[in-house]
């Protein structure tokens, strides 16, 4: 094995175990860096900035997509940063190579009205319906990522004080208040568990056999669930629900920088990007609060 080859091996490595990345992120990561390395020996080409600029027009011309050329950009260019702190490299060939500039999008959140009337049509008379109940209701609640709900233990949760603890991205911990409704279903499918599966052990969320509940079903009952009980007819996935939790707190009056804990940011600017209002919002608020402007009332 080259010595390129043994540096991406040890890079991911690295992420998975130092930087604690997810073995989704650290899939994504390698096949960004293995296109780039492939791309390169395809071409017969050395790793330099002119090579890493006629990849990235390469990748940008079979997608058409920004944030997809971006985010090779930032794969590759840490690769490289990380070959360089080890010095089998000199330079990094990525250095002041800037990404195709993506277009800001308002993310698409669901009205409280949409939200709460789906919500409050959930059945929970069988066990299924209860237990769905009680994942989407806490999912709205919290805020959670679809990873950190399913992951959750019995003993991340304090039911009587409302909080749940949770380990999110690259292993930081914090905790989460839910409220009272959120806590009532919760409690009863709680209840209701142990008696189905007293050998389920003590994952909060569990699928039809017991079992561990995944991400992508998560995202199919909801998607199912939605079809059947809303009028609305969002494209709906649990991160829609992390989405307009933000959103929802932020147009209430909420602190952004609470938004943030509460969401598990490093970055304020990644949570800016969440809960961007759109310029209807914006207006209605300016001429509202403005103490010069004079469509307030």
């Amino acid at each position: 094995m080259d010595q390129e080859n043994r540096d991406l091996e040890a890079y991911l490595v690295f992420l998975r175990d130092i930087k604690k990345f997810s073995p989704h992120t650290v899939r994504a990561y390698g096949g960004d860096i293995r296109q780039f390395l492939g791309y390169l020996a395809g071409n017969r080409l050395a790793a330099d900035k002119a090579s890493a600029r006629a990849f990235v027009a390469w990748v940008f011309g079979r997608s058409r997509n920004k944030a997809t050329a971006a985010r090779k950009i930032y794969a590759v260019r840490s690769f490289y940063a990380y070959r360089l702190r080890r010095g089998t490299i000199e330079r990094n060939p990525l250095d002041g190579l800037s990404a195709p500039k993506e277009e800001r999008r308002l993310p698409r959140v669901l009205s409280e009205e949409e939200l709460a009337s789906f919500l409050d049509a959930l059945p929970e008379a069988g066990f299924l319906e209860l237990r769905n109940k009680a994942l989407f209701e806490f999912l709205y609640a919290t805020g959670l990522r679809v990873s950190e709900l399913t992951g959750l233990r019995a003993g991340d949760l304090r039911l009587g004080d409302r909080l749940v603890r949770v380990l999110g991205k690259g292993r930081k911990e914090r905790i989460v208040p839910f409220h009272e409704q959120a806590a009532d279903v919760l409690g009863r499918y709680l209840q209701r568990l142990r008696l189905e599966f007293p050998g389920a052990g003590d994952r909060v969320f569990v699928n039809r056999r017991g079992g561990p509940l995944t991400p992508r079903s998560v995202e199919r009952i909801l998607k199912s669930a939605f079809r059947l009980l809303s009028r609305s007819r969002a494209d709906i996935h649990p991160h829609l629900l992390r989405h307009s939790f933000a959103t929802h707190l932020l147009r209430r009056g909420a602190n952004l920088r609470a938004i943030q804990e509460l969401l598990g940011h490093s970055s304020l600017a990644t949570t800016q990007k969440y809960t961007t209002l759109d310029l209807g919002d914006l207006m209605r608020t300016y001429r509202r609060f403005h103490p010069r402007d004079g469509g307030g009332s």
